[in-house]
């Protein structure tokens, strides 16, 4: 095998490299049916003992509790900004909005499309470098629900604590940092997640809701935008994105293996702090984005003093076989994405590189 690279995309982003393996060696024959999961019918046996199977896993590993479904669904965490408020934002209700990054403002947006829609928290004024106090949140009294996003990929700002919502549903977009560490998930009404950062390739969204709100979904809608379409016929409705899903089924069992959430949990602690010590004792030659409050474990941002010097950071990465580093379009800089299976031996050869590069260039 040629050397693999450095491997820090925001999405898709890093897999495995024993799940990719053993895609490779089942990828024309799964399971002795002499067939790749990718043609086989997805009303047949062996399909759906794979769908149920990988339900099955993530409520495991997730810790899911009685009375939430597992959906898988298509169309990425963006078509979950219109589905939420579709289903679960009446006329004479208010959806809430915690932003404190690019994604929880695009889902705002989406939701204002369908009904009343308020953001009651932002920070948005000082650079989106932090997150808002979930303690002192003031939701209208006619919330629907209130929506947050647990990590802001571009800006690199992770939520550590989430609100006591009381009788108003919870839902939190958590396709960043989804499986990243243990949550209490009966706190949330709904989490959705697309699959390309922590839970296997583009093409399947997870959404993990509580049976009354999937119960919710309005007639009107149309059939595939209405979440009880999708319960009521196990996520096979319609034809699945079926090699996502087998991908994700093979992405839960390595989690398991690694010690489930706590043990992936602590190796992103540990390889993180790599890159983020390289940034702290670097003399303000890095120059870190998110307050060290709030800076995420799956994606690190910063800058260098000057563009030229980004420039030049960027191209030397790249030759040394570093991918992915370049930060955001709509805001430059730097970003490196550490997300669950992106190896510890990557960050600490990216934190010897920014070490290296900083002595050579001063």
């Amino acid at each position: 095998m040629t050397k693999r690279a450095y491997n820090f995309n925001a999405g898709p982003a890093a897999l495995p490299l024993s799940v990719l393996q053993t895609a490779a060696e089942q990828m024309t024959n799964f399971e002795g049916t002499g067939m790749s999961v990718m043609e086989m019918s997805h009303r047949s046996e062996n399909y759906e003992r794979l769908n149920n199977e990988t339900q099955q896993l993530f409520k495991t590993l997730f810790g899911i509790p009685e009375g939430y479904k597992v959906l898988f669904l298509q169309g990425g965490a963006s078509t979950q900004f219109a589905m939420i408020p579709m289903n679960l934002l009446p006329a004479g209700k208010t959806a809430a909005y915690v932003v404190h990054g690019a994604w929880g403002t695009k889902a705002f947006k989406e939701a204002k499309l369908f009904g009343d829609a308020a953001t009651i928290a932002s920070t948005k004024e000082s650079g989106f470098k932090s997150v808002p106090d979930m303690k002192n949140l003031k939701l209208p009294d006619n919330a629907a629900y209130l929506h947050v996003t647990t990590n802001e990929t571009i800006e690199g700002v992770q939520m550590t604590e989430f609100p006591d919502t009381g009788d108003v549903p919870l839902i939190a977009d958590m396709s960043s940092d989804i499986l990243s560490r243990p949550l209490d998930v009966s706190k949330f009404g709904l989490i959705y997640a697309g699959a390309q950062k922590n839970l296997g390739p583009s093409g399947v969204t997870v959404v993990i809701a509580k049976d009354e709100l999937v119960d919710k979904s309005p007639e009107h809608l149309a059939t595939m935008l209405r979440y009880d379409t999708h319960a009521s016929n196990n996520s096979l409705y319609n034809t699945p994105p079926s090699f996502s899903v087998y991908i994700m089924n093979l992405v839960l069992r390595w989690i398991e293996s690694e010690g489930g959430l706590a043990g992936i949990e602590k190796r992103n602690a540990e390889k993180t702090d790599l890159i983020y010590r390289a940034i702290d004792e670097s003399d303000g030659f890095y120059i870190g984005h998110a307050e060290p409050a709030y800076r995420s474990r799956m994606n690190i941002t910063f800058r260098l003093r000057t563009e030229e010097a980004e420039k030049a950071f960027l191209k030397a990465a790249s030759a040394a076989g570093f991918v992915g580093l370049k930060g955001h379009r709509s805001v430059g800089g730097c970003r490196a994405s550490t997300y669950n299976a992106v190896p510890y031996e990557a960050c600490a050869a990216l934190a010897q590189f920014m070490e290296d590069f900083r002595r050579q260039s001063q």
